[in-house]
């Protein structure tokens, strides 16, 4: 995994001790604030809903998909990441980013991007293209975990409020139900931070569930197996196949068609896609700061909720992290009440749970987890 840099030279700091006087560009401060610390393994989460009046448009699947390949580009560019694998299936396109993940379907768009990526950047220009395609934004939601390293993230990510002013002033104005909200937890590097904007028409499903699954400290035998071989000839496509294969990735959802990517010379990101359903995973394996993250959604009407505690257990297992985070968001408490059900049989324990309703979102539940071994 990796960072972008701009194509544009931004402004110039002056950096001073009693030895010496240097001249850096504030990305290059950026990079080298990051390689100080270390790569920024939680995400930033971004999920976009829209409407439109062609029922062709979403009927026939289209909608957002009618999406240039080089329009999502200059969407990606404004976060600083690009696409490097790609699937598809009848209902939406999945994309594996340089960082992280990129879900398109025709009235709903998912960007979950690591890193020091910006990417509440790409509010204004997915709006400008949805414009085109006759689509209005009605709903948006914004997540994240706490930041391992957050002095190293750039405008808007430089802090919460920050993040918040910025979105308050980017989106439209008929998205007038808005909250922001920190979630605590009894571990103060632990919160979910919330953001949720939607105007009078949106209805939240009170079927659909989506989870979001934060993992630190993971077993280091098992993160080495995110590692690419020195002076290894092996494609990130290829690399990425056996690493689903070595680490049993494959097997949290058979089901699933995979698209995945091995990064040089650490790191991997995978997608799973079943009918209208996604799956993904990232890892970032280095110790001292590794991290693993998992999100999955699906209906309480099938049997996905049976197969959500075998697949978030098994998810789990792939890392053996000493700490676990979950965000459930759903109207109903089918879900979450079952977390605890699939993570305390592996040594896992429930520190703290707080809820919240959010006007986009619905119910959204935060839970943590740590190894009974600590």
């Amino acid at each position: 995994m990796h960072a972008r840099g701009h194509k544009i030279r931004p402004p110039v700091l002056v950096v001073c001790d009693d030895q010496l006087k240097f001249e850096i560009t504030t990305i290059q401060y950026l990079i080298i604030s990051m390689a100080m610390s270390g790569f920024e393994g939680f995400e930033k989460r971004l999920e976009l809903q829209f409407f439109g009046d062609d029922p062709v448009m979403v009927d026939n699947n289209l909608g957002l998909r009618l999406l240039g390949f080089e329009s999502l580009e200059q969407v990606l560019n404004a976060v600083q990441c690009t696409v490097v694998s790609a699937v598809a299936n009848q209902y939406f396109d999945a994309y594996v980013l340089s960082e992280s993940s990129l879900f398109v379907y025709p009235t709903k768009i998912i960007i979950k991007t690591c890193g020091t990526t910006q990417l509440l950047k790409s509010i204004r220009p997915l709006i400008h293209y949805a414009c085109n395609l006759g689509l209005t934004l009605c709903s948006c939601r914004y997540t994240r975990g706490s930041f391992i390293f957050p002095k190293a993230q750039p405008f808007p990510h430089t802090s919460f409020k920050e993040e918040v002013i910025y979105l308050e002033e980017t989106l439209p104005t008929n998205l007038c139900y808005r909250k922001a909200s920190v979630m605590p937890s009894k571990m103060t590097t632990h919160s979910w931070h919330v953001f949720t904007a939607s105007d009078q028409s949106h209805v939240i499903p009170k079927d659909i569930y989506t989870l979001e699954v934060c993992m630190t400290e993971l077993d280091r035998v098992l993160a080495r197996k995110f590692f690419q071989p020195p002076g290894g000839t092996k494609s990130g496509d290829i690399a990425g196949k056996e690493m689903t294969k070595i680490t049993g990735i494959g097997d949290i959802n058979p089901r699933a068609m995979i698209c995945d990517f091995a990064f040089d010379p650490c790191g991997y990101s995978m997608n799973g896609v079943h009918n209208d359903r996604y799956s993904t995973i990232h890892v970032t394996p280095e110790d001292g700061f590794s991290y693993a993250s998992f999100e999955c959604v699906g209906s309480i009407y099938d049997d996905d909720i049976e197969h959500l505690v075998g697949s978030l257990r098994k998810a789990v297992q792939v890392f053996r992290p000493g700490t676990v985070s979950v965000a459930t968001t759903c109207s109903s408490h089918e879900v979450w009440t079952r977390v605890a059900h699939a993570l305390e049989p592996l040594g896992l324990k429930c520190r703290s749970c707080a809820a919240d309703e959010f006007p986009a979102a619905g119910s959204i539940v935060f839970q943590t987890f740590t190894a009974r071994r600590k």
